[in-house]
C-alpha cells in the first residue's frame, strides 16, 4: 500500500528526539520515527492489541457527540501556556508528563493520535512532535482522521473508555526545535533554510492577527496543506514521491538545515512531519515561538509579498 509509509520508517534513527534514560530508569523501547497510519490499519489494530487513541478535535462537544472507540480527549491548548509574556510556549517536562500519564499513556503500546482532517491536521502533528521529544518508540498520526473514519462508516462511540493513568516514563525531554537567536542566525547562513508554513495570503502579509504582517526575510513559503490531497469525501497525505519532488522543486532539499515556523508551531508541526517523519529528512526543527514572537520583537525585520516560492540557494 502505497500509504504505508512506517514500515520504510521504522529502521531509521531518534537519538536526536529520545535522549537517554535518566540512571536507574527501566531501558526505553528502542524508538522509530513517528509516521501514519491508515484507517484500515487502526481497526485491525484495535483487534489485535491495546492502543493508546487521542482524540485532539478542537471542540469537546464534537467528542462528545462520537469518537472513535477507545479515545480519550485532549485539547491541545492544554500542550502550551504563555511564557515569559510570550503566548503559545511549551510546557516544562514534568507537566507533560502528568498529563500524560493522566491520558494512560505508556512506552509499551502504540499511541495514534487523529484530528477532524484536513483542517486541523495540525494538531495531531503537533502532539506527535512532542511525543517524539520524549522518545516515545510508537506514534502515528490517522491519515484522514475522523472525517475518513466516519465517511468509512467505521465504528463510532459515545461511552468515554475506562482508562487506567499510568507513570509517564521520566525520560529527557529534547524536541527538535529552535530558539530566537538561531532563526535570526539562519537568515545570515545558506545552509540553513527557513519555511514558513502558513497560508499563501498570511506569507505575503495580507493578512494575519500579530501586530506585524508578513515573513521572516528569505523564508520559503509552503503552506502545510498543500501536503494533503482529497481521497473520496477526505484529505490525505500525498504519496511520498510526489511530496519529494514538490518540496525539492522549491529547494527544500535533504542537505539544508531547515527550521520549520508559522503563527503558533501547531502549522509547522505539520510540514515538519513531512519533512523529518514522512521524507526522512535528517536536520528540520521547529521554531517554536514562530510568527508570534517574532512580529511583536519590533527590532526584527520583516518582509511582504509573494516572493518567488523558493529560497536562498544552496
Amino acid at each position: 500500500m502505497r500509504r504505508r509509509l512506517v514500515a520504510a520508517m521504522a529502521a531509521l534513527s531518534t537519538a536526536a528526539c529520545a535522549g537517554g534514560a535518566n540512571p536507574g530508569a527501566a531501558p526505553a523501547p528502542a524508538a522509530r520515527l513517528p509516521g501514519i497510519v491508515s484507517t484500515e490499519e487502526l481497526a485491525r489494530w484495535q483487534q489485535e492489541r491495546p492502543v493508546s487513541v487521542i482524540d485532539v478535535r478542537t471542540d469537546v462537544f464534537t467528542y462528545l457527540k462520537d469518537h472513535l472507540p477507545g479515545a480519550v480527549f485532549l485539547h491541545t491548548e492544554t500542550l502550551r501556556a504563555s511564557r515569559g509574556g510570550i503566548p503559545t510556549r511549551l510546557l516544562d517536562p514534568g507537566s507533560y508528563r502528568g498529563l500524560f500519564g493522566g491520558l494512560g499513556l505508556a512506552f509499551d503500546r502504540p499511541v495514534v493520535i487523529y484530528s477532524a482532517g484536513e483542517t486541523r491536521n495540525i494538531d495531531a502533528t503537533f502532539l506527535a512532535w512532542i511525543l517524539a521529544g520524549f522518545g516515545h518508540p510508537e506514534v502515528y498520526v490517522l491519515d484522514g482522521g475522523y472525517f475518513k473514519w466516519q465517511l468509512e462508516q467505521r465504528p463510532l462511540v459515545r461511552h468515554y473508555p475506562r482508562v487506567s493513568e499510568t507513570t509517564f516514563p521520566d525520560v529527557p525531554f529534547r524536541p527538535e526545535q529552535a530558539g530566537l537567536d538561531e532563526v535570526r542566525a539562519a537568515m545570515r547562513e545558506a545552509s540553513t533554510l527557513l519555511v514558513d508554513a502558513r497560508s499563501p495570503e498570511q506569507y505575503a502579509g495580507d493578512a494575519g492577527a500579530q501586530m506585524r504582517r508578513g515573513h521572516i526575510p528569505g523564508a520559503v513559503s509552503h503552506y502545510w496543506q498543500g501536503d494533503l490531497e482529497r481521497e473520496g469525501f477526505g484529505y490525505v497525505w500525498k504519496p511520498v514521491e510526489r511530496l519529494r519532488r514538490e518540496y525539492r522543486a522549491q529547494g527544500i532539499t535533504p542537505d539544508r538545515d531547515i527550521i520549520a515556523y508559522c503563527n503558533s508551531a501547531t502549522e509547522a508541526s505539520h510540514v515538519y512531519f513531512t519533512l523529518r517523519y514522512l521524507l526522512g529528512y535528517p536536520r528540520v526543527r521547529i521554531y517554536v515561538g514562530s510568527w508570534t514572537e517574532w512580529a511583536e520583537r519590533e527590532e526584527l525585520p520583516v518582509e511582504r509579498g509573494a516572493g518567488q516560492g523558493s529560497g536562498p540557494a544552496p
